[in-house]
Formats: C-alpha cells, sequence, structure tokens
C-alpha cells in the first residue's frame, strides 16, 4: 500500500463514522467555495488527527461511512468538445465556464452524470442526475439534463459535439462537520482518453479538498498552520502532482504533464518531489 492510501485509512479508522443521510443533512454543498491542497502524508497525518480529535473546540470531524467502508474507489469520465471549450472556459475563469463528468462509485455501483457551474458570486454549483447500470452517458435523458441546467443557469444551449476526453481514478475519503465537508484523495490516476497516456499521483500526497458555504474553513486554516498554501488545481484542469522525480512542477502545471491539460499554478507541497 502507499504511503497516501495508508495515511488516509488510518485518519479514516480514527474518525466517527457517520451514515450518507448524516453527511448529505449536515453538508450535502451543491453550491459551495473549496480550496484544493496537495499534502505531503507527514503533514497530512497531523492535520487528520487534529481533525479528529475529541477535544477539538466545536466537536471532531466524522468520517462518512457505508456498508462499514471509510474510504471508497471513485472514478470519473470527464467529457469535453473537439476543441476542449470546457477545459479553456475553466483555465481563463469566465462567468458562463462549466464541467460535464459521469462519477462512478466502485464499491457501491452509484453513477452520476454530473454539470459543475460557476454561480454569480464565483461559487461552484453542482446540479446531477443518477444514471441506471447500462444508461448511456450522454443519452437522451442526460443530454435533455444538460440543456435544461445550461439554459436556466446561463441562457446558453447545450454542444452537441461532445466526448469523453480524461478519466481518473482515485480513492476517497469524507470527512464531515455542521456545513463543512472536507475529501481526501489518494492514489489519483489520471488518464488521457485520446492518446492512452496515463499520469499517476506522487504516493506521498493527499490530495485535500474543502467545502464550505462561505468563508476559509477550520480545515483551511489547519493547513494553513502546517503552512501548507491552496493549490490552482482540478482533477481535470491539473496534473502537476503525477510529475517524475526532479521535475519543475509549477511549469507542469501550467502545461500540462505527459501532454494532458494543465491548469494555473501550484504552490506549497506541489514543488517537493518524492520517488
Amino acid at each position: 500500500m502507499i504511503p497516501a492510501l495508508r495515511a488516509l485509512a488510518r485518519a479514516a479508522m480514527a474518525a466517527r463514522p457517520v451514515p450518507l443521510a448524516d453527511v448529505q443533512a449536515r453538508a450535502e454543498l451543491r453550491s459551495r467555495f473549496g480550496h484544493s491542497y496537495l499534502v505531503p502524508v507527514e503533514v497530512f497525518a497531523a492535520f487528520a488527527a487534529e481533525l479528529t480529535d475529541r477535544r477539538r473546540p466545536g466537536g471532531p470531524f466524522a468520517v462518512l461511512c457505508i456498508n462499514g467502508r471509510r474510504w471508497f474507489r471513485c472514478r470519473s469520465v470527464h467529457y469535453d468538445t473537439p476543441d476542449l471549450r470546457f477545459f479553456h472556459d475553466h483555465r481563463e475563469g469566465g462567468r458562463s465556464g462549466y464541467l460535464i463528468r459521469e462519477r462512478r462509485y466502485e464499491d457501491t455501483g452509484v453513477r452520476q452524470f454530473e454539470i459543475k457551474l460557476k454561480g454569480r458570486r464565483g461559487e461552484t454549483v453542482k446540479h446531477r442526475q443518477p444514471l441506471l447500470p447500462g444508461d448511456p452517458v450522454l443519452g437522451a435523458a442526460p443530454r435533455g439534463f444538460l440543456a435544461a441546467v445550461l439554459e436556466r443557469s446561463y441562457g446558453i444551449a447545450a454542444p452537441t459535439d461532445l466526448g469523453h476526453l480524461l478519466e481518473t481514478a482515485y480513492t476517497r475519503t469524507t470527512f464531515v462537520a455542521d456545513g463543512q465537508r472536507i475529501t481526501c484523495d489518494a492514489a489519483l490516476l489520471c488518464q488521457d482518453l485520446t492518446t492512452g497516456r496515463t499520469v499517476r499521483a506522487d504516493g506521498g500526497l493527499v490530495l485535500v479538498e474543502t467545502r464550505t458555504t462561505g468563508r476559509p474553513t477550520a480545515a483551511d486554516r489547519l493547513l494553513h498552520g502546517h503552512g501548507v498554501r491552496a493549490a490552482d488545481f482540478t482533477k481535470y484542469c491539473g496534473r502537476a502532482f503525477g510529475a517524475p522525480p526532479g521535475a519543475d512542477r509549477r511549469a507542469l502545471a501550467a502545461r500540462g504533464a505527459d501532454g494532458l491539460p494543465g491548469r494555473g499554478r501550484a504552490r506549497g507541497p506541489v514543488a517537493s518531489s518524492r520517488p
């Protein structure tokens, strides 16, 4: 087991388990602000211990648990137009940028068709529709859902020339407190579906994403206290932490590792390298 997965498992086992219904009730956050951090496992272990400490002011964070599982294998397929319209819009930060993906939860068999938009205040707004086993991702129902969401949100028509571009796979643990949710991902694998080229995450880093309705969360403040700053990173638009040892990851983040599209800059621990 790679160090990041081992750290994830230890952190999850230290927290009080709660079912999905509790997570949705306390912090579903379909509309939210968020930050992404690339955290070395040593820092992640200390950070997670502080989050789940029973003596923590306001109470400890709990961990999502479904059928006895506290970490889950996830797989996402991202869709775009042939000219990468979504990627470029997202990178440029325009008001009408959006992303489309299929999210699959390998351990439960659940599939979702998801659309991520940018709200009026710059927040992320997620719309999703369940997919049944065997349903085509770009079938009539998902395309109708996409058209309705884009018309209602931005007053634009849905593109007709969509194709699958990138697949990501990772293992996730989710921590939750009232109004706050933290996802922690390890063993990220990104594959360009047009070329077959693959980038693997550094096994010594955990991708931590904080989500809330407003200001920086307790988790953000803890990470800042450990000297970790937010990285301009998404799984679709960033590949920097799959860089080989000794590579200039800031440059890779700007142009995309292994020819995959990158996004913006990477800061903090993303600049370090582990074999």
